[in-house]
């Protein structure tokens, strides 16, 4: 498993942006999809957005699609979660997960590592 820390979370404004960072702690989460996945007051955690271990390839909820970017950089460890346009429902607890296929996935079980995750809260 690898050691995953979440960054960039907070409270901004319906129709802002924020960027979420995951900084994976060993170069082993090169050759793994990862994820984005968040959960919000009252429901369960659902998948967000997912990227392969190159990068190239990438899937979105139907909720986010069009509004959040999810991206990789390999020499840094790092996975980013770029979003705009932000509603109150994407109000929630947005966790980082390391993957064990090498493309993407929306089922948690193909995850086994998980970031502590960070509050996101869109409100006015």
């Amino acid at each position: 498993q690898v050691q995953l820390v979440e960054f960039g979370g907070g409270l901004v404004q319906p129709g802002g942006s924020l960027r979420l960072s995951c900084a994976a702690s060993t170069a082993t989460f090169r050759g793994y999809a990862m994820g984005w996945f968040r959960r919000a007051p009252g429901k369960e955690r659902e998948f967000v957005a997912g990227i392969s271990w190159s990068g190239g390839s990438t899937a979105y909820a139907d909720s986010v699609s069009g509004r959040f970017t999810i991206s990789r950089d390999n020499t840094k460890n790092t996975v980013d979660l770029q979003m705009n346009s932000l509603r109150p429902e994407d109000t929630a607890v947005y966790y980082c997960a390391a993957g064990v296929t090498r493309n993407w996935s929306k089922n948690e079980r193909d995850f086994d590592s998980w970031g502590q995750g960070t509050q996101v809260t869109v409100s006015s």
